[in-house]
């Protein structure tokens, strides 16, 4: 799994990034200042660093000029300050990218997932298995003891959560955060319908309802 270290100071924006990260299977840890940023930087040893400008205490060119004196991890500056200075200086100090407030979530993990492979440190995809289920993530199928099972991109979303996050319970809005995105305002009931669909294709419970809060994938009885 590899490890994304968050240094950003707006509590908002932290959980976004992390709940997202999260989701597509990296580990996150956060920062809320340069001087703490440095510090995880050098005692958790992240595969990749996702770095604001305007930080408190030290800011993130300062930071990124310290990092570059002692690695080559991937950089990506995230930044409100996205002057064409700016963002010279940050390449000129070997940023790897340099990304714009506001930023499209989707968009923001594509360019994630493009560094970590150019630079080597991606780890292969493994299928997710659980129980008799088998999502294979890249070429978008899912098995269920050895039989595919068609699923709309809705229902694959929802299930690859599920699967990557085994015991965790989900109220309707997380999965409307992550899965439908947070710019959505229809009716939360929608979550319901396709769960429904979910469990008539997979033709058991694996996802549970936990009354008055959501829904969490089932442990398996051993």
């Amino acid at each position: 799994m590899e490890k994304i270290l968050v240094v950003e100071d707006d509590a908002d924006i932290q959980e976004v990034l992390k709940n997202y990260l999260m989701a597509e299977g990296y580990e996150v840890r956060l920062a809320e200042d340069g001087v703490e940023g440095l510090a995880a930087f050098q005692s958790w040893g992240p595969d990749l660093v996702l770095l604001d400008v305007m930080l408190p205490k030290v800011d993130g060119f300062a930071v990124l000029e310290l990092i570059r004196k002692e690695s080559l991890v991937p950089v990506l500056m995230v930044t409100a300050k996205d002057s064409v200075e700016d963002q010279v200086r940050g390449f000129h100090l070997q940023a790897d990218d340099y990304i714009p407030k506001p930023f499209d979530m989707p968009v923001l993990l594509c360019k994630i997932a493009a560094v970590l492979r150019r630079t080597g440190r991606t780890e292969q995809k493994k299928d997710l298995v659980y129980g008799g289920l088998k999502l294979d993530e890249e070429g978008h199928h899912l098995f269920n003891e050895g039989q595919e099972v068609e699923l709309t991109q809705k229902e694959f979303d929802l299930l690859r959560l599920f699967l990557k996050n085994p015991g965790r319970v989900f109220t309707r809005q997380n999965l409307l955060d992550q899965v439908w995105g947070e710019d959505y305002f229809g009716d939360e009931r929608i979550v319901d319908t396709h769960i429904k669909n979910l469990r008539k294709k997979l033709g058991n419970q694996l996802i549970e309802t936990v009354r008055g809060v959501g829904y969490r994938l089932e442990k398996i009885k051993k």
